[in-house]
């Protein structure tokens, strides 16, 4: 078994993404701008009302994992899919871009593959509607401690705390990579992920985690504050390392008496989808290459702006050439 530079444990999702008007949404019921988690009916028919679909191997840390790929990494992504049609093509997807993806499709599986319906407005504003299927269901047995033999740093997704089986798939990957002697670190997610699991992130900042990543909301929501100041100094006061990304404000990274601040470049988006996850991407090469801070958020601030200059939520240009065009590189 190889070691790896990261490894990601999260929700294997099938991303199917469709342009949609707001008055589509409307007559849909579906809220426009964040991820609504949904049962497999409704799953079904938001797909059926779909068109012009782009299919892809997602979830969110799937796709920072991919972005990571493309520059160069040795990666791994653990995740549960179901031996069906979607679970082959999102098993063969991940290996064809060459992440590993130790844990191989499950034929006696209880759920179909986890897919996300993501709805891309005028705005570039994305609306996901997630049926948490096979994948929600990866536990501590689905966490292989071989893969992380020589590894160095260890990524989760938040959205896999819905489910208890998740927090536990979380436990067991955070002690072996602690064993082997790597940094492991979460994505907050979503406001309502942050909510719902305020208590476990909490703990899990504090005791488990070297490195979190949230966006303003996210961090306002988990510590339960509008001063972002407050929820930022409350998070490093307790975690090595804190990322806050802010829309189109500059991103605030901490790293003990360590600070910096990385002004964005705005653009109009095409498809938001991925933003915060190839964010996460470039942070994590700088972070796992040794740059400095404020280097690691440059490499993020690129990654983010690339993939929302067009649909889908992973890259399409030369990452590695777009940071040497950025003087990073």
């Amino acid at each position: 078994m190889s070691s790896y530079d990261v490894i990601g444990i999260g929700n294997a999702i099938v991303d199917v993404i469709s342009p949609a008007e707001d008055t589509f949404l409307d007559h849909m019921g579906i809220e426009k701008g964040i991820m609504q988690l949904i049962e497999r009916d409704r799953a079904e028919v938001l797909y059926a009302a779909m068109t012009d679909r782009t299919e892809t191997p997602g979830g969110s840390v799937a796709n920072t994992i991919a972005g990571l790929g493309g520059l160069g990494l040795s990666t791994a992504f653990i995740g549960k899919v179901k031996d069906d049609a979607l679970g082959r093509f999102y098993a063969k997807g991940l290996q064809d871009a060459g992440t590993a993806f130790p844990n191989a499709p499950v034929v006696e599986a209880d759920a179909p593959t986890s897919r996300s319906m993501i709805f891309v407005s005028p705005d570039g504003e994305r609306s996901m509607n997630t049926y948490l299927g096979a994948g929600a269901d990866i536990g501590s047995g689905d966490v292989a401690p071989e893969v992380f033999a020589g590894s160095k740093v260890l990524f989760l997704e938040g959205y896999l705390f819905d489910k208890d089986e998740g927090k536990t798939a979380f436990a067991a990957a955070a002690q072996q990579m602690r064993a082997a002697g790597g940094k492991s670190g979460i994505t907050l997610s979503d406001p309502f992920c942050a909510d719902r699991h305020r208590d476990d992130f909490k703990r899990l900042i504090a005791e488990e985690m070297d490195f979190v990543l949230g966006n303003a909301a996210e961090w306002t929501t988990l510590y339960e504050t509008d001063d972002l100041a407050s929820a930022l100094e409350q998070a490093a006061a307790v975690c090595e390392t804190v990322v806050c990304t802010c829309s189109g404000d500059p991103v605030i990274l901490i790293r003990g008496e360590e600070r910096a601040e990385v002004p964005v470049t705005k653009v109009v988006p095409v498809d938001a989808t991925g933003a915060g996850d190839q964010f996460a991407a470039g942070f994590l090469y700088g972070f796992v290459t040794g740059r400095n801070l404020a280097d690691c958020g440059r490499m993020g601030v690129v990654a983010a702006a690339e993939v929302i200059g067009h649909v889908g939520p992973r890259p399409e240009a030369d990452m590695t050439q777009l940071f040497k065009d950025a003087g990073l590189l």
